[in-house]
This record gives C-alpha cells, structure tokens and sequence, in this order.
C-alpha cells in the first residue's frame, strides 16, 4: 500500500521546486528588477570543459535570498524587498569577474516564495539535482570577508574561476585546481550513473 500525503512537508517542497522548474531559465541577472524573496536557480550552457556535459535543464547552483532580518524574527515585508533580484546580479557579477566563465552562457530560473517555504524548497532542489557547485565546489556564493578575516584560504571555486578581486587576496588553499578537477569529473561521472542507470 502507497501512502500519499499532498500536505506533507517534503511533498511541500517538491511542489515548489517543480513549480520553478516550469518556469523557463532567462538571461542572468533578470532583465527586469521584480520584489520578493526566494529561491533560484543558475543554469550553464557554454564551453568549459568540466561543464559542457552538464544538461541545460540541470542546475549548475541552487541559492535562496531570505528577506532582510530573517534570522533575526524580522523577515516581515518579503513582497517588498528586491533582495532576489539583488541575489541574482551578485552572482552576475562574480560569474563576469571570473576569468574563465562568460556570463552570456549562464541562465536562471527563480521563484518568489513567502519565507517560510524558501529553506524546504532550495533543500530539495539541492537534494533532487546535486548541483555541482553546492555539491563539490564551494564558495561560489561566498561574499568579502573583509579586511579583518582576510587571513581565510580562498574557495573552491574561486581556485577554479579566479577573477574576484578581494579573493585574490585571500591565502591559497592546499588543493590544487588538478584536485578540483578531479573531484568534478568523478562527481560528474558518478552523477550520470545515478541519473541514468
């Protein structure tokens, strides 16, 4: 016997995760400011090696922008912010601060969502797609630390895709782009068996 709830917490998520799905990716960042706070997908669909295997549909980074003060209990006025859109042009701009990635390969999807689902959804999109740069190369989200923890070891992703000023400064880390590389082709390599048995 199959039991099915369509009010329980995961089906919850996985309603609004195909929900943004549905929707069809657009140019990064968005061509048009919007309100709202949520969750987001990017999208890859150029030429660099490690990535030309990764399906259009499949996203390359999950994120979430929670509305200001969240963490705090004053999330209030989630309709009101840009802070989705704002979300979406940092990581435009950190894609075109790198010097190995061209923004017009990127897309997005992005989904307004009251506060209290944006967590649950970018859980399961994170859960249902491993994307690659949540998964394996960390960092991509990271923001400047600031001149008083400037002694942190640069991320992942910004050894791969340096271009990012202030991460420039940062201490470099042990592993080695070869090492990251790695990590992704097998990652990439076991994520295709999964997805394709």
């Amino acid at each position: 016997m199959r039991n099915y709830n369509p009010l329980s917490v995961d089906e919850l998520g996985r309603s609004a995760a195909r929900a943004l799905m549905e929707y069809p990716a657009e140019v990064l960042p968005p061509e048009n400011s919007f309100n709202g706070a949520g969750v987001y997908t990017l999208h890859y669909r150029g030429i660099f090696p490690l990535y030309s295997d990764i399906a259009e549909d499949s996203p390359i980074y999950v994120g979430k922008a929670d509305p200001a003060g969240r963490r705090q209990g004053r999330g209030r006025g989630a309709m009101t912010t840009t802070t989705l859109y704002r979300r979406l042009q940092q990581h435009a701009d950190s894609i075109s601060a790198a010097d190995n990635l061209d923004l017009q390969d990127f897309r997005c999807r992005w989904l307004v969502l009251d506060p209290v689902w944006i967590g649950l959804t970018e859980q399961t999109l994170i859960a249902e797609y491993h994307p690659l740069w949540n998964i394996v190369v960390d960092g991509f989200g990271n923001h400047d630390p600031g001149s008083g923890r400037r002694n942190q070891r640069r991320s992942q992703w910004d050894t791969l895709h340096p271009g990012r000023e202030w991460a420039s400064i940062l201490q470099d880390r042990e592993e080695t782009v070869e090492t990251i590389t790695s990590a992704i082709e097998t990652f990439l390599s076991n994520r295709g068996r999964r997805l394709n048995p």
